[in-house]
């Protein structure tokens, strides 16, 4: 039976990870198995529910409570689900609850990177890319053109972040990824050894004099291919970039010179991943 609580404390130090914490607080850096994410929107919450991810409590409009959202809550077991009527969120959230639903989660232990890789060919990585509605734009580009897994440098903007979360529509929790290092000294030159080491070819996606098309057949052919993307404005690093086989461009008309990222990163992997 769902356990339903109305909201009459706003101060309820139980609701403080939907109004008070903020996303470095939820994700508890110095305690990694305690560390939490939001996710928002019923399909968001769903789609983390259907790949395994445990919920610990809920905030729920009441009417999505009564209505289009009532089967999340029966999926959830006795765990607290909040409620009340918007205008009461809002002044706790401190924004319109126009999704009507959050969920508190317990972050994952992620994989490895050889567990990510194992079995894909088509890879993306994103490089130091800071804004979250882009990592969640370019998972869910990558998910649904065909890329096997994704995978994150340390300095890249969590793919758990809310945002990140919503942009991506819950493929982040359909597609296999992890980080791969730990610290920001792993990228590039270990990480990038790594992925020659486990038979990437790599290609940077890269505003350069000396480069190939997206749909040149040297990058169909490669038997494991990664494609980097860097962080807007400055790209990739130089030394990236100087480390991969590839350095990849898509052609441009009418004189302008580059895409956004996200938009490059789905121009790119349909390119890669279509057969021809």
């Amino acid at each position: 039976m769902p356990n339903i609580i109305e909201i009459t404390d706003l101060q309820n130090p139980l609701l403080d990870p939907y109004a008070r914490l903020t996303e470095n607080q939820l994700r508890s850096r110095r305690n990694p198995d305690k560390g939490i994410f939001i996710a928002e929107s019923k399909t968001v919450v769903s789609l983390a529910l259907d790949a395994g991810y445990t919920p610990l409590s809920m905030l729920m409009e009441r009417g999505q409570l009564l209505g289009g959202a009532k089967d999340l809550a029966d999926r959830c077991g006795d765990i607290p689900i909040y409620t009340a009527d918007n205008r009461i969120l809002e002044q706790l959230t401190g924004f319109s609850l126009s999704r009507g639903v959050l969920a508190v989660m317990r972050r994952p232990v992620l994989p490895t990177v050889e567990e990510v890789c194992r079995n894909a060919r088509r890879l993306a990585v994103l490089e130091n890319i800071m804004d979250a509605a882009n990592v969640g734009a370019i998972i869910r580009s990558a998910a649904a053109l065909g890329m096997d897994a994704v995978l994150v440098t340390p300095r890249c903007s969590d793919p758990l972040l809310r945002r990140a979360a919503r942009v991506s529509m819950g493929t982040v929790f359909q597609i296999p990824w992890t980080y791969i290092g730990e610290d920001a000294g792993d990228w590039p030159e270990r990480g990038m050894a790594q992925l020659h080491a486990m038979g990437f070819r790599t290609a940077a996606m890269a505003l350069s004099r000396d480069t190939v098309s997206i749909g040149d057949r040297c990058l169909k052919q490669a038997e494991r291919l990664a494609v980097l993307l860097g962080t807007e404005g400055t790209g990739l690093t130089p030394e990236t970039i100087a480390a991969s086989d590839y350095t990849v461009k898509i052609p441009m008309y009418h004189g302008v010179d580059s895409l956004n990222v996200a938009a490059a990163s789905a121009v790119a992997f349909w390119e890669i991943c279509r057969e021809d």
